[in-house]
């Protein structure tokens, strides 16, 4: 059965319309709506600081590659959980993912920037067009690429979005917008300030209708100095389209030259030939 490959697109970096947020009660919180902005996009920039600073600084801007592996959740069309999958996924900053499906890896998915390819029982093909431009349009507003790579860049605007409580944190949220319509919310843990939850609010072009996608990050733990979520849980539109229960992560990990190419899918595709 193939898996829908939609479900691993990240955005950002990795991750509820439904949820409903708790105001912190007491002391007066800093009215985001009263600051000027460029107080505003300071303070987002600043809280921003403080998240990588709590991922892990140099570490995790420096890290170029992941390999982890774990769980993967299918859900069926009713939003129940059909079962696990065993899961292996790569990353190459900024924009290329191979996921490895199975015990044995004899399905595939990988992208590479523009283009991406599955491996199947019947061989190697291309990603569908649909797939292909719904990972392109997700990579613009991920966020460990917006935290890496796009902090300064002048086409996106930054705002303080507010204090709250998310998931049971104090947490106070950033929002990272540009002309096209796109804005990303971020709640940002007060006491260790991890991410807590991402919203990615989008336009479709054609239609005009809005979509939203939230991920939690829960279960932190550090891996070779960078804060690594090993639960993570997606949403588009309230409804839960993903789950992953990682095992073990790894970065900055030695990989062939040719792993994110269609070549190494063939090589693949030929070896599960001769076993078989």
């Amino acid at each position: 059965m193939r898996i829908k490959r939609a479900n691993f697109v990240v955005v950002a970096a990795m991750f509820l319309g439904a949820a409903a947020l708790i105001v912190i009660p007491g002391a007066r919180a800093q009215n985001p709506d009263e600051m000027l902005p460029a107080a505003s996009a300071a303070k987002a920039k600043g809280l921003l600081q403080q998240a990588i600073e709590g991922l892990g600084g140099a570490a995790y801007l420096n890290m170029h590659n992941s390999d982890c592996s774990g769980r993967y959740a299918q859900f069926q069309h009713s939003g129940d959980v059909g079962g696990y999958i065993e899961i292996r996924e790569y990353r190459e900053m900024p924009d290329k993912l191979r996921v490895e499906y199975g015990p044995k890896a004899n399905i595939i998915d990988t992208y590479a920037g523009d283009k991406g390819w599955t491996l199947d029982r019947g061989g190697v093909s291309d990603v569908p067009a649909a797939d292909m431009a719904e990972y392109q349009e997700q990579l613009k507003m991920q966020m460990g690429n917006l935290l890496r790579n796009r902090m300064n860049d002048e086409s996106l605007f930054f705002r303080y979005g507010g204090s709250d409580v998310v998931d049971l944190k104090e947490a106070d949220w950033v929002e990272i917008g540009d002309h096209e319509g796109r804005t990303l919310r971020i709640a940002i843990g007060r006491n260790d300030h991890l991410p807590i939850r991402s919203v990615l609010t989008e336009r479709d072009p054609k239609t005009g209708e809005k979509s939203e996608r939230s991920t939690y990050y829960t279960t932190y733990h550090p891996v070779e100095g960078i804060q690594t979520p090993f639960r993570e849980s997606r949403y588009l539109n309230g409804r839960q389209t993903y789950q992953a229960f990682l095992d073990k992560c790894s970065y900055n990990v030695d990989l062939p030259a040719n792993f994110f190419t269609r070549e190494s899918l063939e090589q693949r595709f030929s070896q599960v030939r001769k076993k078989k």
